[in-house]
């Protein structure tokens, strides 16, 4: 336990988590409207196989580091108990944070990442979400 006027460490997911709120609030703030109904969530490591393992072919969906997938948007559905889900951008946390030298890189990794899901959860191309800077 620690007193009140001693900051607390963060464990790495903590940390992770922080860095992902960092990266999505920019996009989140311009396409506000739009995400209304897309959630961000973090797992440790993906629990997904590619489409055709020989050819480590993943679909639009997933966002890849050739074999490794990085993040995956899981459309809004139905699950298994009938009831209503929301549509919600996962990433994988450790596969991110192996590809990161420091966490600004992390932080931008995670935008790139946040860029690519959400123009595919609107049906726009990634330049349309972030423009890049002229």
């Amino acid at each position: 336990m620690l007193p009140p006027t001693v900051p607390a460490r963060r464990t790495r997911g903590q940390e992770f988590d922080r860095l992902v709120l960092e990266a999505f609030a920019p996009l989140e703030s311009r396409w506000h409207e739009q995400l209304t109904k897309l959630d961000i969530a973090v797992d440790d490591v993906p629990k997904i196989r590619p489409l055709h393992p020989d050819s480590v072919t993943w679909p639009e969906e997933v966002v890849a580091d050739g074999p490794v997938p990085l993040s995956r948007l899981i459309p809004a559905g139905v699950d298994r108990y009938g009831m209503a889900t929301r549509a919600r951008v996962v990433l994988f946390r450790k596969p991110l944070e192996l590809r990161a030298q420091d966490p600004d890189d992390l932080v931008d990794l995670l935008r790139e990442v946040l860029v690519q899901q959400i123009a595919t959860y609107l049906g726009v191309e990634p330049d349309i979400i972030d423009p890049e800077p002229e």
